[in-house]
């Protein structure tokens, strides 16, 4: 006997609709076959599958089992087929009747006691089976909270495959999950942390709120301790907030990647990755045999800290020139090519040199650096890479006095409004542009359009260039930075005070780094 269920399979960070069609017959020699090009994950669901049902009373009699994943030139991934599998099979030796197959999708994992266990990518799971026009999805109890986030399909919650069983032949009624998306908006927006927390610093702190306003990608140099990462991890408190559709492209990301948990159905906040220094380089840009997202896609729409810059392979530096250029990460394999979004603000800090302290204030440690070590420890950061950084800032060491003292400064919420203030001005500025949404992404066009600056600016950026021996390369970089500094002062014209802040933020193109 024939029975067909609809199920999904990952593609990328996006779903498929997939056909499980399940065939049953009588025969002198039983065999089990899957077809429709499974992975191993997939084609071990026989076991699990045949286990879960005697388990849980019902039989598995000798006959020809033949399960069909189509569309058959596809290649199918995870442990999600188990549950449809299962009811395919029992609906095909007549063992249950469901009478709503059709109008129902279903996606989970079988343990051997017939346990529905949760499964990566439920939103965008959720999503497909929205868009195929199926009145509801069948999905694990663990994930049920994530999947409801999608409005306008019913979610069903199942906890084992006896109660999938009874609700598929309408023998128990279950209620479908609901979600307040607005409630879970305020919920997850909590922050524990405020660049109020940190001490001194103001200079920092403005150079920061200067990136985020413009998107600028940004590294900070400075000594050991001086507060680098704890100034990084407040990055996305200043930033705007995530809309709806940001946060569910993200929480797609998230769900692939299988890092979404049970009480965060939501990602509301911006991410914030911080991969170590030794990672490789596909942990980082994505991939595998089966390509997955890596630290660059999980940091989309928030930041991807990469703290000791220098101590972090090459090869892994190398492969960020791409995302940080277009905003997506692309995975070409033999039978397919994956794109995955990677639009993500960069914020990098790194010594001055090998032991820390060159050009440092801090009592008790003296730079034993050789000229040519700090040289060749600088230059391991690569100047295509430079090049996508428009803001390096010197972070000095933080003074008793300062440490001693009450936090002083502006909370983050404080900051934000002025950065949303100039963002809205860079949104109305760019309009008419498909790829240009900030500050940072200008192109030479753009920057010969709304970076004009008169005959004072032009003189000191003159200056800049050849006395303070800025390279050719910070010439856009120091226009655009200014441009955003104006629109933080709601400025329209660029003033020789904006291109001067601007000229502060490039010190690795400055002679006594170089």
């Amino acid at each position: 006997m024939f029975t067909k269920v609809i199920s999904f399979s990952i593609l990328g960070i996006d779903a498929i609709p997939i056909e499980v069609e399940v065939d049953t017959k009588h025969t002198s020699m039983p065999y089990f076959t899957m077809v429709g090009l499974p992975t191993n994950s997939v084609k071990e669901s026989k076991d699990r599958v045949t286990a879960a049902i005697k388990n849980n009373g019902y039989k598995k009699p000798a006959r020809a089992y033949t399960v069909n994943l189509a569309p058959a030139d596809v290649k199918k991934e995870g442990v999600g087929f188990d549950l449809p599998i299962a009811i395919g099979m029992l609906s095909s030796l007549r063992q249950i009747y469901p009478v709503i197959l059709e109008t129902v999708g279903m996606t989970g994992e079988l343990s051997l006691n017939g346990e529905v266990h949760p499964v990566r990518g439920i939103l965008p799971i959720t999503i497909a089976a929205k868009e195929k026009g199926l009145e509801g999805l069948i999905v694990p109890e663990d994930n049920a909270n994530e999947a409801a986030v999608v409005e306008g399909i019913s979610i069903y919650p199942v906890k084992t495959l006896s109660e999938c069983i009874a609700f598929v032949e309408g023998r128990e009624a279950i209620e479908p999950l609901s979600v307040d998306i607005s409630t879970l908006f305020e919920k997850e927006l909590r922050e524990t942390i405020d660049m109020f927390d940190v001490k001194g610093q103001y200079s920092v702190k403005r150079a920061m709120e200067v990136a985020a306003a413009g998107s600028h990608n940004i590294l900070m140099i400075g000594p050991p301790g001086s507060g680098k990462t704890m100034i990084a991890k407040r990055v996305p408190t200043i930033l705007p907030q995530l809309t709806l559709d940001e946060a569910l492209t993200t929480t797609k990301i998230h769900s692939v990647a299988g890092k979404i948990a049970r009480e965060h159905s939501l990602i509301a906040t911006r991410p914030f990755r911080s991969p170590h220094h030794t990672i490789s380089d596909v942990a980082l840009i994505g991939g595998g045999s089966y390509p997955k997202p890596g630290e660059v896609s999980l940091a989309h729409n928030g930041v991807l800290f990469l703290d000791e810059l220098p101590e972090f392979k090459k090869s892994v530096l190398e492969v960020l020139r791409q995302p940080l250029e277009d905003g997506v990460v692309t995975i070409s394999r033999a039978v397919q090519s994956l794109t995955f979004p990677a639009n993500f603000m960069l914020v990098a800090s790194m010594n001055p040199c090998p032991c820390g302290y060159y050009g440092s204030n801090v009592e008790g440690h003296t730079c034993t650096c050789s000229t040519t070590m700090i040289q060749k420890y600088v230059s391991r950061i690569s100047g295509p890479l430079l090049d996508r950084i428009d803001i390096h800032v010197e972070v000095p060491a933080v003074k008793y006095d300062e440490l001693s003292r009450d936090p002083k400064g502006e909370r983050s919420d404080i900051i934000q409004e002025r950065v949303n203030t100039a963002r809205d001005a860079q949104h109305r500025r760019f309009a008419g542009s498909k790829k240009i949404y900030s500050n940072a992404d200008m192109e030479s066009k753009q920057i010969r359009e709304f970076c004009q600056i008169d005959e004072d600016g032009k003189k000191l950026m003159k200056i800049a260039i050849e006395k303070l021996g800025l390279s050719a390369r910070a010439y856009d970089r120091i226009l655009k930075v200014s441009r955003t500094i104006a629109d933080l002062d709601k400025s329209e014209k660029i003033t020789p005070a904006y291109i001067s802040e601007a000229i502060q933020y490039r010190s690795l193109d400055r002679k006594y780094w170089v």
